[in-house]
């Protein structure tokens, strides 16, 4: 399969057999499926089921999951995403309220909400953002709540709505370099994503995103989306983690990037000015402080100290 050479040589991606550092707990125990029955009774949609995240049974045994808000439905059609593609159903009205309630029954110190694109919604969705942020903060408030939200086609008044709603912090992934945007993000512009990352930092909110590697791209141009995210939007946190195709009508996985590769990047990463930066092949967009705070890796324990030191100082902020 040949991938957006536009330029270049020609580039063939073909998917190999798994590497021994691609393991992942398998779903399971006791935590695991009481996070799944609490999932069940609120009616609720998790990134970790429609996006088919390897970290599920981890995540869940520990107690933590990331919700996925406006449905299950996105209206985009991005190359590397599980999450299924289509004509929305109507925008369920009450399901802030029941996130809120959800997440009050948790014990929880954070949570990660995201959501599918609503392309389709004037606003994007955003009313909805807002209203499930500020239900959240009132039914939960010892609870610091991170957000993963799309691009809103680049209105940054309907961002506004969201960032006055005041989230610990406000993620948009780049996802990848610019070479390989028309085919792993065909409706997204790389451009627009940086504008999005730069709004975020100039309204104070704590501003993260999140690389995947293996998908066609260069180490090079890593690098060089790692210093445009620095240069153009300042951004607070960083995460680089390998790309798994979820199915086969999915991009194919180009290369299996080594555990030392992705040390190298976390490295640079904090050369150039991020806050934190977690690195490896198996992190995701929803790693939080929480589960980095039980690594018991030197680098680990580094980024959970940064990230508790992060969330510690927006809690303060918005008492």
């Amino acid at each position: 399969m040949v991938l957006n050479n536009q330029g270049a040589a020609v580039q063939h991606l073909s998917m190999g057999k798994k590497p021994k550092w691609i393991r992942a707990k398998a779903p399971g125990g006791a935590a695991y499926l009481k996070t799944k029955s609490l999932i069940d009774a609120n009616g609720l949609h998790t990134v970790c089921q429609e996006g088919s995240c390897p970290n599920i049974g981890e995540c869940w045994s520990r107690g933590t999951a990331t919700i996925m808000i406006l449905g299950d439905t996105c209206t985009r059609s991005c190359g590397f995403c599980n999450v299924k593609t289509g004509r929305p159903a109507e925008t369920d009205l009450d399901e802030p309220r029941r996130v809120a309630k959800a997440l009050s029954a948790t014990g929880l110190r954070h949570v990660v909400i995201t959501s599918v694109d609503r392309d389709d919604l004037e606003d994007g969705g955003a009313a909805i953002w807002a209203k499930t942020i500020h239900l959240v903060h009132g039914s939960c408030p010892d609870m610091s709540v991170e957000t993963l939200v799309g691009d809103f086609k680049g209105d940054l008044d309907d961002l506004q709505l969201v960032i006055d709603a005041r989230p610990e912090i406000l993620s948009h992934n780049m996802e990848t370099v610019l070479r390989m945007h028309p085919a792993v993000r065909p409706q997204a512009r790389y451009d627009r994503s940086l504008k999005v990352l730069a709004r975020i930092h100039e309204q104070g909110l704590v501003s993260k995103t999140s690389l995947m590697a293996g998908i066609g791209e260069r180490d090079e141009e890593i690098l060089q989306v790692m210093q445009d995210i620095r240069d153009q939007a300042n951004t607070d946190i960083l995460t680089i983690g390998q790309y798994l195709q979820p199915t086969r009508n999915h991009l194919p996985v180009d290369r299996w990037v080594t555990p030392e590769q992705f040390d190298e990047w976390r490295q640079a990463g904090l050369e150039m000015g991020f806050k934190v930066v977690e690195s490896g092949p198996l992190v995701r967009s929803s790693y939080h402080a929480e589960e980095q705070a039980q690594r018991l890796s030197p680098a680990g324990r580094e980024t959970a100290e940064a990230m508790d030191a992060i969330l510690e100082s927006t809690r303060i902020g918005n008492e």
